[in-house]
């Protein structure tokens, strides 16, 4: 009878693989890892900034007209100038407090009326008929009445701001509110939520896909609002913003300042939905795994 084996034997089939694995580590690094920086949606976009930009800047070295169509470097050069001067920065800043002060009415507004519309069936339909009113109604529209009501001030772009924001914010925050599922509510009831209490921890955390995009287009209806109203406003005040600073170098025939300013507007755009509004659904509804 044979003795039994005390020492580790070696099989030859976890040598095999181990070798295997150690040989084709390295390379399956280095696919993961280029696999992954392509499916990285900043890599992504980087690239297709970067190709704009190229074709930019060979049209307009073709078109050769600088008062028609800048190149790419003549408008990156006059920003940096705008900015080592004060004005952009100056002009920005202008822009931004009127736009977060019209932006965060229109959301006070529109939670006040969907809030409303969840409460009572009269709610419900006093949202729907002003939305189907004054949504499709441009709100740069307003702006002449609002010079006359409110007069030549920050108040009458206030006005149109909080018309551009109310509408597709309420209207995105009933359609999600509505999609929640009646079994949540019940749960809601079972567990003796109050009403605020039930918007706060079921409806909200709920329909969050939708009420992030409806700030998502809020702020994409309000920022282009306030640059065209500030355009007009700038022409009847002579002061302003952004919007101003865009058309008084129109004026003057500073056309790549005009370029720098509207550089300057996809800058705040794409910093806005790439740095806010993706951070806030990346900690939310895609780590909730409610949207992919």
């Amino acid at each position: 009878m044979s003795e039994p084996v005390t020492g580790a034997v070696e099989r030859p089939d976890v040598f095999f693989e181990t070798k295997a694995t150690s040989a084709i580590g390295p390379t399956e690094k280095r696919i993961s890892f280029a696999a992954r920086l392509w499916m990285s949606g900043v890599f992504r976009k980087s690239v297709i900034l970067v190709l704009l930009a190229t074709a930019w800047e060979l049209y307009a070295r073709q078109l050769n007209n600088d008062l028609l169509f800048p190149t790419f470097f003549q408008t990156v050069t006059a920003f940096v100038d705008c900015i080592e001067d004060g004005t952009l920065p100056s002009r920005v800043w202008s822009s931004l407090k009127v736009l977060l002060t019209g932006y965060s009415l229109g959301i006070l507004i529109a939670a006040a009326i969907t809030v409303l519309a969840l409460v009572t069936r009269v709610g419900d339909d006093l949202l729907e008929t002003l939305t189907a009113m004054f949504n499709p109604l441009p709100a740069i529209a307003l702006l002449p009445l609002a010079l006359i009501w409110f007069g030549l001030g920050t108040q009458s772009i206030v006005f149109v701001l909080v018309h551009s924001v109310l509408w597709p914010v309420a209207l995105n925050a009933n359609s999600g509110f509505k999609s929640v599922s009646p079994t949540l509510r019940m749960v809601g009831r079972n567990y003796g939520l109050g009403l605020f209490a039930t918007v706060r921890q079921i409806l909200i955390p709920a329909a969050l896909p939708s009420l992030i995009t409806g700030l998502k287009v809020g702020w994409a209806f309000a920022w282009r609002t306030l640059i065209a109203a500030e355009l007009v406003f700038g022409v009847s005040s002579g002061s302003g913003g952004l919007g101003w600073f865009i058309f008084e170098n129109k004026n003057q025939l500073e056309i790549a300042n005009v370029f720098a300013g509207l550089f300057t507007v996809i800058l705040i755009g794409l910093a806005v939905e790439g740095l806010i509004f993706r951070t806030l659904e990346e900690r939310t509804v895609r780590r909730w795994g409610m949207q992919s």
